[in-house]
Protein backbone atom coordinates (compact mmCIF):
# COMPACT_ATOMS: atom_id res chain seq x y z
CA UNK A 1 0.00 0.00 0.00
CA UNK A 2 1.21 3.50 -0.76
CA UNK A 3 2.11 5.65 2.21
CA UNK A 4 -1.06 7.06 3.70
CA UNK A 5 -1.43 10.61 4.95
CA UNK A 6 -3.17 11.22 8.20
CA UNK A 7 -5.36 13.94 6.77
CA UNK A 8 -7.14 11.50 4.46
CA UNK A 9 -9.36 10.40 7.34
CA UNK A 10 -9.95 13.83 8.79
CA UNK A 11 -11.59 15.29 5.73
CA UNK A 12 -12.61 12.17 3.84
CA UNK A 13 -16.24 13.20 4.23
CA UNK A 14 -15.59 16.20 1.97
CA UNK A 15 -14.20 14.26 -0.99
CA UNK A 16 -17.47 14.40 -2.94
CA UNK A 17 -18.80 17.67 -1.59
CA UNK A 18 -18.71 20.61 -3.97
CA UNK A 19 -16.71 23.61 -2.78
CA UNK A 20 -19.82 25.77 -3.00
CA UNK A 21 -21.68 23.48 -0.60
CA UNK A 22 -18.71 23.35 1.76
CA UNK A 23 -18.44 27.12 1.88
CA UNK A 24 -22.18 27.46 2.39
CA UNK A 25 -21.88 25.26 5.48
CA UNK A 26 -18.82 27.17 6.69
CA UNK A 27 -20.60 30.49 6.23
CA UNK A 28 -23.55 29.17 8.21
CA UNK A 29 -21.17 28.39 11.09
CA UNK A 30 -19.81 31.93 10.94
CA UNK A 31 -23.32 33.34 11.02
CA UNK A 32 -24.33 31.13 13.92
CA UNK A 33 -21.08 31.99 15.71
CA UNK A 34 -21.55 29.20 18.26
CA UNK A 35 -18.56 28.23 20.39
CA UNK A 36 -18.37 25.33 22.84
CA UNK A 37 -16.92 24.87 26.29
CA UNK A 38 -16.97 22.47 29.22
CA UNK A 39 -18.29 25.44 31.17
CA UNK A 40 -21.64 25.11 29.33
CA UNK A 41 -22.78 22.05 31.28
CA UNK A 42 -25.30 22.49 34.05
CA UNK A 43 -23.82 19.81 36.29
CA UNK A 44 -20.86 20.24 38.65
CA UNK A 45 -18.24 17.48 38.41
CA UNK A 46 -17.27 15.59 41.58
CA UNK A 47 -14.19 17.82 41.84
CA UNK A 48 -16.38 20.91 42.11
CA UNK A 49 -14.63 22.42 39.08
CA UNK A 50 -16.63 22.92 35.87
CA UNK A 51 -13.42 23.01 33.87
CA UNK A 52 -13.22 19.24 34.38
CA UNK A 53 -14.75 17.18 31.60
CA UNK A 54 -17.65 14.99 32.70
CA UNK A 55 -19.83 12.32 31.09
CA UNK A 56 -21.94 9.28 31.97
CA UNK A 57 -21.58 5.70 30.72
CA UNK A 58 -23.95 5.40 27.73
CA UNK A 59 -25.05 1.78 28.23
CA UNK A 60 -25.91 2.02 31.94
CA UNK A 61 -29.51 2.32 33.12
CA UNK A 62 -31.33 2.75 36.45
CA UNK A 63 -32.09 -0.51 38.21
CA UNK A 64 -35.89 -0.47 38.37
CA UNK A 65 -35.81 -2.79 41.38
CA UNK A 66 -34.10 -0.07 43.44
CA UNK A 67 -35.83 3.03 44.77
CA UNK A 68 -33.09 5.38 43.57
CA UNK A 69 -32.12 3.19 40.61
CA UNK A 70 -28.59 2.73 41.92
CA UNK A 71 -26.29 1.15 41.24
CA UNK A 72 -27.05 1.36 37.53
CA UNK A 73 -27.06 -1.82 35.42
CA UNK A 74 -25.57 -2.39 31.96
CA UNK A 75 -27.50 -2.93 28.72
CA UNK A 76 -24.85 -3.30 26.04
CA UNK A 77 -25.48 -1.22 22.94
CA UNK A 78 -28.63 0.47 24.32
CA UNK A 79 -27.95 4.15 24.94
CA UNK A 80 -29.53 5.76 27.98
CA UNK A 81 -30.86 9.23 26.96
CA UNK A 82 -29.76 10.54 30.36
CA UNK A 83 -26.24 10.88 28.93
CA UNK A 84 -27.39 13.82 26.81
CA UNK A 85 -28.15 15.84 29.93
CA UNK A 86 -24.38 16.33 30.38
CA UNK A 87 -23.24 18.42 27.41
CA UNK A 88 -19.44 17.95 27.41
CA UNK A 89 -19.25 14.93 25.08
CA UNK A 90 -21.65 16.26 22.48
CA UNK A 91 -20.13 19.74 22.53
CA UNK A 92 -16.62 18.35 22.12
CA UNK A 93 -17.81 16.49 19.03
CA UNK A 94 -19.58 19.58 17.65
CA UNK A 95 -16.47 21.69 18.25
CA UNK A 96 -14.27 19.14 16.47
CA UNK A 97 -16.61 18.84 13.48
CA UNK A 98 -16.79 22.62 13.12
CA UNK A 99 -13.01 23.03 13.31
CA UNK A 100 -12.56 20.40 10.61
CA UNK A 101 -15.08 22.05 8.29
CA UNK A 102 -13.71 25.56 8.80
CA UNK A 103 -10.14 24.41 8.31
CA UNK A 104 -11.12 22.79 5.04
CA UNK A 105 -12.87 25.99 3.96
CA UNK A 106 -9.75 27.98 4.82
CA UNK A 107 -7.53 25.61 2.86
CA UNK A 108 -9.73 25.88 -0.20
CA UNK A 109 -10.17 29.66 -0.15
CA UNK A 110 -7.35 31.08 2.01
CA UNK A 111 -9.96 33.38 3.49
CA UNK A 112 -8.95 34.38 6.99
CA UNK A 113 -12.52 34.49 8.29
CA UNK A 114 -12.67 30.68 8.30
CA UNK A 115 -9.30 30.27 10.00
CA UNK A 116 -10.19 32.92 12.56
CA UNK A 117 -13.33 31.13 13.70
CA UNK A 118 -11.60 27.73 13.71
CA UNK A 119 -8.89 29.26 15.90
CA UNK A 120 -11.53 30.76 18.18
CA UNK A 121 -13.18 27.36 18.64
CA UNK A 122 -9.86 25.73 19.51
CA UNK A 123 -8.89 28.56 21.83
CA UNK A 124 -12.20 28.40 23.69
CA UNK A 125 -11.99 24.66 24.37
CA UNK A 126 -8.27 24.25 25.01
CA UNK A 127 -6.57 27.57 25.75
CA UNK A 128 -8.68 30.35 27.30
CA UNK A 129 -8.37 30.28 31.12
CA UNK A 130 -12.06 31.12 31.48
CA UNK A 131 -13.41 28.34 29.29
CA UNK A 132 -10.79 25.63 28.69
CA UNK A 133 -11.06 21.97 29.65
CA UNK A 134 -8.64 20.72 32.27
CA UNK A 135 -6.34 18.24 30.45
CA UNK A 136 -7.61 15.04 32.04
CA UNK A 137 -10.63 12.74 31.88
CA UNK A 138 -11.00 11.71 35.49
CA UNK A 139 -14.78 11.93 35.24
CA UNK A 140 -15.43 10.34 31.86
CA UNK A 141 -18.28 7.82 31.57
CA UNK A 142 -19.03 7.60 35.26
CA UNK A 143 -21.71 5.14 36.40
CA UNK A 144 -24.24 6.37 38.99
CA UNK A 145 -23.91 4.38 42.17
CA UNK A 146 -20.65 2.72 41.07
CA UNK A 147 -17.97 5.30 40.20
CA UNK A 148 -17.37 8.88 39.09
CA UNK A 149 -15.21 8.04 36.07
CA UNK A 150 -13.54 5.17 34.20
CA UNK A 151 -10.70 4.52 31.80
CA UNK A 152 -13.33 3.60 29.24
CA UNK A 153 -14.33 7.27 29.15
CA UNK A 154 -11.10 8.06 27.28
CA UNK A 155 -12.78 6.77 24.11
CA UNK A 156 -14.64 10.10 24.06
CA UNK A 157 -11.48 12.03 23.15
CA UNK A 158 -10.56 9.66 20.30
CA UNK A 159 -11.33 12.34 17.66
CA UNK A 160 -8.98 14.98 19.06
CA UNK A 161 -6.36 13.92 16.52
CA UNK A 162 -8.42 16.08 14.17
CA UNK A 163 -7.63 19.11 16.33
CA UNK A 164 -3.87 18.52 16.32
CA UNK A 165 -3.98 18.16 12.53
CA UNK A 166 -6.17 21.22 12.03
CA UNK A 167 -3.77 23.33 14.08
CA UNK A 168 -0.96 22.33 11.72
CA UNK A 169 -3.03 23.24 8.68
CA UNK A 170 -4.01 26.58 10.17
CA UNK A 171 -0.40 27.68 10.59
CA UNK A 172 -0.48 29.53 7.29
CA UNK A 173 -3.18 31.84 8.60
CA UNK A 174 -2.83 35.03 10.61
CA UNK A 175 -5.35 33.68 13.11
CA UNK A 176 -3.26 30.73 14.27
CA UNK A 177 -0.50 32.57 16.09
CA UNK A 178 2.68 31.14 17.55
CA UNK A 179 1.36 31.78 21.07
CA UNK A 180 -1.80 29.80 20.35
CA UNK A 181 0.21 26.97 18.88
CA UNK A 182 2.46 26.84 21.95
CA UNK A 183 -0.57 26.92 24.28
CA UNK A 184 -2.34 24.11 22.41
CA UNK A 185 0.80 21.98 22.50
CA UNK A 186 1.05 22.59 26.24
CA UNK A 187 -2.51 21.29 26.68
CA UNK A 188 -1.81 18.15 24.69
CA UNK A 189 1.51 17.65 26.48
CA UNK A 190 -0.33 17.65 29.82
CA UNK A 191 -3.08 15.40 28.49
CA UNK A 192 -0.57 12.95 27.05
CA UNK A 193 1.25 12.82 30.38
CA UNK A 194 -2.06 12.08 32.10
CA UNK A 195 -2.88 9.36 29.56
CA UNK A 196 0.36 7.47 30.09
CA UNK A 197 0.78 7.99 33.84
CA UNK A 198 -2.61 8.23 35.56
CA UNK A 199 -4.41 5.15 36.93
CA UNK A 200 -7.39 5.87 34.68
CA UNK A 201 -5.17 6.26 31.63
CA UNK A 202 -3.32 3.04 32.40
CA UNK A 203 -6.65 1.28 32.87
CA UNK A 204 -7.68 2.23 29.34
CA UNK A 205 -4.28 1.19 28.00
CA UNK A 206 -5.03 -2.32 29.26
CA UNK A 207 -8.30 -2.65 27.33
CA UNK A 208 -8.30 -5.41 24.72
CA UNK A 209 -10.80 -4.10 22.21
CA UNK A 210 -11.49 -0.83 20.36
CA UNK A 211 -10.81 1.08 23.58
CA UNK A 212 -7.20 -0.09 23.58
CA UNK A 213 -6.88 0.64 19.87
CA UNK A 214 -8.08 4.22 20.22
CA UNK A 215 -5.94 4.71 23.29
CA UNK A 216 -2.99 3.96 21.02
CA UNK A 217 -4.36 6.36 18.38
CA UNK A 218 -4.35 9.14 20.93
CA UNK A 219 -0.94 8.45 22.46
CA UNK A 220 0.74 8.03 19.07
CA UNK A 221 -0.90 11.08 17.54
CA UNK A 222 -0.22 13.39 20.45
CA UNK A 223 3.36 12.14 20.77
CA UNK A 224 4.08 12.80 17.08
CA UNK A 225 2.38 16.21 17.34
CA UNK A 226 4.72 17.08 20.22
CA UNK A 227 7.84 15.67 18.59
CA UNK A 228 8.04 12.73 21.00
CA UNK A 229 8.66 10.14 18.30
CA UNK A 230 10.35 7.65 20.61
CA UNK A 231 7.18 7.49 22.71
CA UNK A 232 5.11 7.07 19.54
CA UNK A 233 7.29 4.15 18.38
CA UNK A 234 7.09 2.55 21.81
CA UNK A 235 3.29 2.75 21.72
CA UNK A 236 3.22 1.30 18.21
CA UNK A 237 4.98 -1.76 19.61
CA UNK A 238 1.91 -2.13 21.83
CA UNK A 239 -0.28 -1.73 18.74
CA UNK A 240 1.45 -4.75 17.19
CA UNK A 241 0.53 -6.73 20.29
CA UNK A 242 -3.06 -5.58 19.91
CA UNK A 243 -3.12 -6.86 16.34
CA UNK A 244 -2.06 -10.24 17.73
CA UNK A 245 -4.65 -10.23 20.54
CA UNK A 246 -7.61 -8.59 18.78
CA UNK A 247 -7.44 -10.07 15.28
CA UNK A 248 -7.55 -13.78 14.55
CA UNK A 249 -5.52 -15.34 11.72
CA UNK A 250 -8.74 -15.53 9.68
CA UNK A 251 -9.20 -11.75 10.11
CA UNK A 252 -12.12 -11.88 12.55
CA UNK A 253 -12.25 -9.59 15.60
CA UNK A 254 -13.72 -11.68 18.43
CA UNK A 255 -13.90 -8.92 21.04
CA UNK A 256 -15.96 -6.75 18.69
CA UNK A 257 -18.06 -9.63 17.37
CA UNK A 258 -19.12 -10.32 20.97
CA UNK A 259 -20.88 -6.94 21.14
CA UNK A 260 -24.54 -6.26 20.35
CA UNK A 261 -23.51 -3.85 17.58
CA UNK A 262 -20.82 -6.15 16.29
CA UNK A 263 -20.45 -4.98 12.69
CA UNK A 264 -20.28 -1.36 13.76
CA UNK A 265 -17.63 -2.13 16.34
CA UNK A 266 -15.57 -4.27 13.93
CA UNK A 267 -15.54 -1.38 11.46
CA UNK A 268 -14.77 1.17 14.16
CA UNK A 269 -11.90 -0.89 15.55
CA UNK A 270 -10.34 -1.52 12.14
CA UNK A 271 -10.66 2.17 11.34
CA UNK A 272 -8.59 2.84 14.45
CA UNK A 273 -5.94 0.37 13.29
CA UNK A 274 -5.87 1.96 9.83
CA UNK A 275 -5.48 5.38 11.41
CA UNK A 276 -2.58 4.03 13.45
CA UNK A 277 -1.00 2.68 10.27
CA UNK A 278 -1.23 6.14 8.71
CA UNK A 279 0.31 7.68 11.81
CA UNK A 280 3.05 5.05 11.84
CA UNK A 281 3.96 6.00 8.26
CA UNK A 282 4.97 9.43 9.53
CA UNK A 283 7.75 7.94 11.67
CA UNK A 284 8.72 5.18 9.23
CA UNK A 285 7.00 2.27 10.94
CA UNK A 286 5.05 -0.07 8.65
CA UNK A 287 1.87 -1.45 10.21
CA UNK A 288 0.14 -2.00 6.88
CA UNK A 289 2.20 -5.09 6.13
CA UNK A 290 2.88 -6.22 9.68
CA UNK A 291 1.90 -9.82 10.45
CA UNK A 292 1.70 -11.02 14.03
CA UNK A 293 3.26 -14.30 15.22
CA UNK A 294 -0.10 -16.05 14.84
CA UNK A 295 -0.59 -14.66 11.32
CA UNK A 296 -2.99 -11.79 12.07
CA UNK A 297 -2.77 -8.63 9.98
CA UNK A 298 -4.73 -5.55 8.98
CA UNK A 299 -5.10 -6.89 5.46
CA UNK A 300 -6.73 -10.07 6.77
CA UNK A 301 -9.04 -8.07 9.03
CA UNK A 302 -10.24 -6.05 6.06
CA UNK A 303 -10.55 -9.10 3.80
CA UNK A 304 -12.76 -10.70 6.47
CA UNK A 305 -15.13 -7.72 6.54
CA UNK A 306 -15.11 -6.87 2.83
CA UNK A 307 -17.80 -9.30 1.58
CA UNK A 308 -20.18 -8.09 4.29
CA UNK A 309 -19.51 -4.44 3.55
CA UNK A 310 -20.03 -5.11 -0.17
CA UNK A 311 -23.30 -6.93 0.60
CA UNK A 312 -21.97 -10.16 -0.88
CA UNK A 313 -22.74 -11.87 2.42
CA UNK A 314 -25.16 -11.18 5.28
CA UNK A 315 -23.52 -10.33 8.58
CA UNK A 316 -24.20 -13.33 10.87
CA UNK A 317 -23.66 -11.66 14.26
CA UNK A 318 -25.77 -9.29 16.41
CA UNK A 319 -26.24 -5.74 15.10
CA UNK A 320 -29.14 -4.29 17.07
CA UNK A 321 -29.20 -0.98 15.21
CA UNK A 322 -28.96 -0.41 11.44
CA UNK A 323 -25.45 -0.22 10.01
CA UNK A 324 -25.08 2.43 7.32
CA UNK A 325 -22.69 1.93 4.40
CA UNK A 326 -21.20 5.40 4.92
CA UNK A 327 -19.77 4.25 8.25
CA UNK A 328 -17.37 1.97 6.37
CA UNK A 329 -16.31 4.40 3.64
CA UNK A 330 -12.88 5.08 5.12
CA UNK A 331 -11.88 1.46 5.72
CA UNK A 332 -13.15 0.47 2.27
CA UNK A 333 -11.06 3.22 0.70
CA UNK A 334 -7.95 2.31 2.66
CA UNK A 335 -8.57 -1.44 2.65
CA UNK A 336 -8.96 -1.71 -1.11
CA UNK A 337 -5.59 0.01 -1.55
CA UNK A 338 -4.09 -2.39 0.94
CA UNK A 339 -5.34 -5.49 -0.88
CA UNK A 340 -4.32 -4.22 -4.35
Amino acid sequence: MKKGILFILFFSGFSSVAQEDLLKKADALLLKSKVYSVMDKLQLPPSGDKHDYMSQGPYWWPDTTKKDGKPYIRKDGVRNPEIDLISDSEEMDFMTDDVVLLTKAYEQTKQEKYAAFAARLIETWFISPETKQTPHLNFGQGIPGINTGRGIGIIETRLLYKITDASIRLKGSKAWTRDKDIALKAWFRDYLKWLVESPIGLDEADEHNNHGTYYDVQVVNYAIFLGQNDLARKQLDMTKKRIESQIKPDGSQPFEIARTKSLGYCVMNLEGFFLLANLADQIHVDLWHYQSPSGASLAKAYAYLKPYLNHEKVWPYPQIIPFHDQEASYIIQQGNKLLN
